[in-house]
């Protein structure tokens, strides 16, 4: 019965529990944020107002990559290490989904063996399901119920595919980007829009014969952001060499993301950035709560359907469509 009510229908229960430190009313509550049931949305946002006060101070780092750079291996040792260090680490792990069937593979806790058994971290793989850029839709409410239960670090790994590294830069402090070495004519096909929300380059790998590879990759990345404005004068984004795999550099590495918050905090910065994304969040949130309810619409669903086939037959202008639907919610006079 105590797990039913955990689980469906006490926020408060669930709240208190999750103060507690308690990892099952934590796993519970992330579930209940991404169920789709109204009324288990409806729970999850009582859930989450009562523990906002709870929530704000921890660490918020989003570490992309390509496949094969080795960010599950980096992410597991980075995090053994702050935890040794007394931190209590979150991973949000977002896998990539199938686009036909929705499935994903949710392998992250094999992929990270030290960080899965430690008592001071908790891993949380959740599927795309086709959100935009691969981030789950409900990663900014799980974020804060991590920082509710008493974790320090959020870490977030990307899939690190299309527009997933701006949404994920878009809700964390600092945006770490992962490369392999030996960039060479590699550094041609790099995003400039990556470079230019990183706000540190790690160069990975940089261990036995890949040490001189990744040095000369380094020097090539920080040539590279020379060349582009950086986000803010306050922080100019470095360039590390690390292994992941070896543990060598991290240390380094999460001395620099102290730094860069320190020096955010004291210019305004870190606060400032804080408040917009609560602002962009709910902008986004709004937008995809008015696309739910046009597609639910008993007055619109039929005529959306009908309206997508005409224009995609091109009978209809997409223009006439839009006023046409508009104008069945009320929306017909808004320019």
């Amino acid at each position: 019965m105590a797990t039913q009510t955990l689980s469906r229908t006490d926020p408060a229960a669930l709240a208190s529990a999750l103060r507690a430190g308690n990892r099952a009313a934590l796993a519970r509550a992330i579930t209940l944020v991404e169920s789709r049931k109204i009324e288990h949305r409806r729970t999850a946002h009582l859930l989450i107002q009562d523990l906002l006060p709870l929530t704000g101070r921890a660490h918020r780092v989003g570490i992309t990559g390509v496949p094969g750079v080795g960010k599950s291996t980096t992410i597991d040792t980075l995090g053994s290490n702050l935890t040794a260090r007394g931190h209590k680490v979150a991973v949000l792990a977002v896998d990539p989904s199938s686009t036909r069937t929705g499935g994903s593979i949710l392998g992250d806790k094999t992929r990270m063996a030290r960080l899965a058994v430690d008592p001071n971290a908790f891993i949380r793989p959740s599927p795309s399901a086709g959100t935009l850029g691969g981030v789950a839709a409900k990663t900014r409410e799980t974020m804060l119920l991590c920082e509710a239960a008493g974790f320090d670090v959020i870490l977030v790994e990307t899939v690190g595919i299309g527009q997933s590294e701006t949404t994920v830069a878009d809700m964390v402090d600092f945006f770490l980007v992962l490369m392999l070495p030996g960039a060479g004519d590699e550094l041609q096909g790099i995003k400039k829009g990556v470079l230019e929300i990183a706000d540190m380059i790690a160069v990975n790998k940089a261990d036995g014969e890949g040490a001189d590879r990744a040095r000369a990759a380094a020097s090539d990345y920080r040539a590279a952001l020379h060349i582009l404005a950086p986000k803010s004068l306050t922080w100019s984004p470095p360039v590390v060499t690390v292994s992941g795999l070896a543990n060598e550099g991290l240390e380094a590495l999460w001395e620099q993301i102290e730094l860069h918050r320190s020096k955010m905090t004291a210019t305004g910065e870190w606060q400032s950035r804080r408040a917009d994304q609560q602002v962009a969040w709910m902008w986004d949130l709004l937008q995809q709560r008015m696309m739910d309810a046009l597609r639910s619409n008993r007055k619109t669903a039929g005529r959306l359907a009908e309206l997508e086939g005409s224009v995609r037959a091109g009978e209809t202008a997409v223009s006439l469509a839009v006023d046409e639907l508009s104008a069945l919610i009320g929306l017909a006079d808004i320019p």
